[in-house]
């Protein structure tokens, strides 16, 4: 069957945009998880009418399909691990409007995050989800996984930030979710459901978005510490008082020493936790809550709390952290939890005594207003004592997650790997309802199978 699914989408695309050659296919096999899994071919649509096709045809023949964007997902949510064939959307790069009239604008899927946000800084606004990944990373691929970054914690994540969309589903039925206006309250909120579903349910073809002005103003304050927990409470401490800062992300000790290893001299030896703040708004705003923000940074253990001048450096360092981890040890295990804010002392604290009892380096930074951390537990994977060490602090790490009243996945979705631990933060229950609409939209089970459920 699958010769004859092949030799019907060859009729149909020409060789450039179909490759079938292992060779070829190779550099979709994979995304950042590092997972790989060959696909039987590779399709590169340039429509919603040509992703119908696709999708058709795989219905008719129950093949599976992993939609793709740039493939920089670290949860394997992009790698068709079933085979099947890739749809890669990089293709799908047109911005359709750019309206800042109305504060929109419409784009296709294959559209990079940074592109979108370089057109619209002229026109006084921006698209606020910016993960470090922004250069490289799609519109598309940011929607399937509701992605965030450091300035959500003000302004929300993707799904915050989409009105409407045009997708195809899994029987190849073109559907459109929202509507133009902020306000619309018409039908089931489908948008909201399709983004964050990463793949499963629909292919994004076309998506409305809601832009957000520029701010006039922008400050930079960091705060220094004596230990992670008295940072964790300056963090809730922040979060508690009215200004929202724009970003506030947090160091800690290992991965400030990673960041003394690449830039000497930058950064004080007796510091143990770092927070990056930024506010923004207008002038007397930013004055306004800077002062604030330091007063909430006078806890036990802080060293100092101060306006910063240009932060562009240091920025660029927290940038740099993920690809610095494997300068540590080969393989790191990178988890995005979150808890709610005020939780965060415990979360950090037992982090660590974790690491230390299982006797696995560890590694954590992130986003501190969201309350969302990225563990990294770094391990030699030839190693097969400390796996299973590692494999058992993650397990712990994970039920001290729960037990805070936190989330397994704050931003990077599920994908492939934290699908076997989905059961213990959603009930039976729920799950059959999940899978229930999944049934609906997808009934042959081709878009994306086996991704999210356990």
């Amino acid at each position: 069957m699958s010769s004859e699914l092949l030799a019907q989408l060859a009729t149909r695309f020409p060789p450039d945009r179909l490759y079938t050659d292992p060779v070829d296919c190779y550099a979709y096999a994979y995304d950042n998880s590092r997972n790989f899994r060959p696909p039987m071919a590779v399709v590169f649509p340039l429509n919603a009418e040509e992703v119908q096709a696709v999708v058709k045809l795989c219905h008719e023949h129950k093949v599976p399909l992993v939609p793709r964007g740039r493939g920089t997902g670290t949860a394997g949510g992009s790698v068709p691990e079933q085979g099947g064939i890739a749809l890669s959307l990089e293709r799908m790069n047109r911005m359709i409007s750019l309206d800042p009239d109305n504060r929109m604008a419409i784009v296709e899927p294959g559209v990079l995050n940074q592109e979108l946000q370089d057109a619209l800084k002229p026109k006084g606004f921006f698209w606020p989800p910016d993960p470090s990944s922004a250069p490289y990373c799609s519109v598309g691929g940011n929607l399937a996984t509701c992605a965030a970054g450091p300035h959500a914690v003000k302004y929300g994540v993707a799904r915050d930030h989409v009105l409407g969309l045009k997708a195809v589903t899994g029987s190849g039925e073109l559907i459109k979710t929202g509507c133009y206006t902020t306000k619309g309250v018409v039908g089931y909120d489908l948008t909201r459901l399709i983004v964050g579903s990463e793949g499963t349910l629909a292919v994004i073809v076309e998506a409305t978005l809601k832009l957000t002005p520029l701010p006039r103003t922008t400050g930079g304050i960091t705060a220094q510490f004596k230990d992670t927990v008295s940072c964790a409470h300056a963090i809730a401490a922040i979060m508690a008082q009215p200004f929202i800062p724009s970003a506030l992300e947090f160091l800690d000790n290992n991965a400030l020493n990673l960041i003394r290893g690449r830039h000497p001299g930058m950064l004080p030896e007796d510091m143990r936790a770092l927070l990056m703040i930024e506010v923004d708004g207008s002038q007397s705003e930013v004055t306004e809550a800077t002062a604030a923000v330091i007063n909430a940074c006078q806890v036990d253990g802080l060293i100092e709390a101060k306006e910063a001048g240009d932060t562009k450096a240091l920025w660029a360092a927290r940038k740099a952290l993920s690809p610095l981890l494997r300068d540590v040890a080969p393989k790191k295990i990178n988890e995005d939890v979150a808890v709610p804010v005020s939780r965060l002392p415990e979360l950090l604290g037992g982090i660590e005594a974790l690491a230390a009892r299982y006797q696995i380096a560890n590694v954590n930074f992130g986003h501190a207003g969201n309350g969302n951390i990225h563990v990294n537990l770094l391990v030699n994977p030839d190693d097969p004592e400390e796996m299973h060490r590692a494999e058992a602090c993650l397990d712990e790490v994970f039920s001290l997650v729960l037990s805070l009243d936190g989330t397994l996945s704050g931003e990077h979705g599920v994908g492939m790997a934290k699908r076997p631990f989905v059961p213990r933060e959603i009930d039976a229950t729920t799950i059959g309802v999940m899978k229930a609409i999944k049934h609906t939209l997808d009934p042959h089970n081709i878009l994306n199978p086996g991704k999210l459920f356990p």
